[in-house]
C-alpha cells in the first residue's frame, strides 16, 4: 500500500528485499543487484520512479531501498527488527528474515 504521496513505503521495499534474498543460498544482495531485481517483484508507482531530490542519480524507490541501512536504528526498520543485516554495499537476510519471507505451509 503506497503512502500519502503514492510512493511504495520503505517497509514494502524491505519486504520485497526479503523475498529476493530468501531465494538465494547466500542470502546476500548488493544494492546495484537489488536495483535491477526489485522492480520484478514490486509494482512501483509513477511517483516511485521520479528522481530523488536528495540523491539526484537515483529514483525515489532506490533511495528508499538505501534508507533501509540509513534508518537501521529506527523502530520498525528491518535491520533493527533482525530481518536483515547490513553488509558492505548491500544487505543480507537473517534466519528470522527467511522465516518472515516464507509463507506458512498449508496443512
Amino acid at each position: 500500500m503506497a503512502d500519502e504521496y503514492n510512493r511504495t513505503t520503505e517497509a514494502e521495499i524491505a519486504e520485497g528485499v526479503l523475498i529476493i534474498l530468501s531465494l538465494r543460498h547466500s542470502g546476500k544482495g548488493h544494492f546495484e543487484d537489488l536495483f535491477r531485481t526489485l522492480p520484478k517483484v514490486l509494482d512501483l508507482t509513477a511517483e516511485d520512479l521520479t528522481q530523488s531530490e536528495s540523491r539526484p542519480s537515483e529514483a525515489v524507490w532506490q533511495q528508499r531501498l538505501r534508507n533501509i541501512t540509513s534508518h537501521k536504528n529506527s523502530d520498525g526498520n528491518y535491520i533493527k527488527e533482525g530481518f536483515l543485516i547490513e553488509i558492505d554495499g548491500g544487505l543480507m537476510i537473517t534466519d528470522d528474515g527467511r522465516r518472515r519471507a516464507t509463507p506458512p505451509k498449508k496443512t
